[in-house]
């Protein structure tokens, strides 16, 4: 996803790409590793020092859960807007960023998914709530993600919370003979995840009623998918002041 995030940066005249933080590859030019003529800008490890130098205004972040609350915090002290699609915050560390980032009078986005598709995805299922409160949602990814369930599908599930009373589904009497087998549970429903190798990103709702189903789903096969999302939150995220949690906020 970095070298996806510096790509279009450089491919785009009204963004500059200013730095490059890695822990691989230092010292060499971020355009030669994407396949572009050298720009003059060199990796970097030290984030801090980097952010000192280079002076940017925003920070795209797609690390790991681990470094990712680190990472944002660091950007906030100085000052540069943290663009995260990174998974894995709790709703107090969003809590303490958002207030991190007004004492700054700045803006940042955590977003489990910069997929224009998937927030579609997720807005039409929260609409489908409404009228289908029995639902399950299938989550697929390969078998190196860290997180589960994943962040797009949480971010899902609190959207469709907010159009729909909480239901208990299922026969009352309902059984797991094996542990798990009817996956998490949120609001009465059930989020399931499945980790293969071979499979890159994709979300199902299953919706159910009397006599019919409804599924709306959305399939992801490559990452450079979610740059047009990532270049207008870049862009959009310098209107704002507090941390904001999901890119849906940007699509109307």
């Amino acid at each position: 996803m970095g070298k996806e995030v510096v790509k279009m940066v450089l491919e785009d005249p009204t963004l500059l790409l200013v730095a490059a933080i890695g822990q691989s590859e230092e010292g060499i030019d971020a355009a030669t590793i994407v396949g572009l003529p050298a720009c003059g800008v060199r990796m970097t490890t030290d984030l801090e020092l980097t952010l000192v130098e280079s002076k940017p205004q925003v920070l795209v972040d797609f690390t790991t859960p681990a470094s990712a609350y680190v990472n944002t915090e660091l950007a906030i002290k100085h000052g540069v807007a943290p663009v995260v699609g990174t998974t894995g915050f709790t709703p107090e560390q969003i809590e303490l960023l958002d207030k991190q980032c007004k004492e700054k009078g700045i803006g940042g986005l955590i977003a489990p998914n910069f997929s224009i598709g998937a927030i579609l995805m997720m807005k039409f299922a929260a609409q489908a709530a409404k009228y289908f409160p029995h639902l399950e949602i299938i989550e697929y990814h390969g078998d190196q993600k860290l997180d589960a369930p994943s962040g797009t599908a949480v971010k899902t599930a609190e959207l469709i919370a907010m159009n729909r009373e909480e239901l208990r589904q299922g026969n009352p009497k309902e059984e797991e003979t094996i542990e798990g087998s009817r996956g998490g549970y949120y609001n009465g429903f059930r989020i399931h995840s499945v980790r293969l190798p071979g499979v890159f990103a994709q979300q199902e709702v299953i919706f159910g009623g009397f006599g019919q189903t409804l599924k709306i789903r959305h399939d992801s096969y490559e990452r450079a998918g979610y740059m047009p999302g990532v270049n207008l939150a870049i862009k959009k995220v310098l209107e704002y002041q507090g941390m904001i949690y999901g890119f849906d906020h940007f699509v109307d």
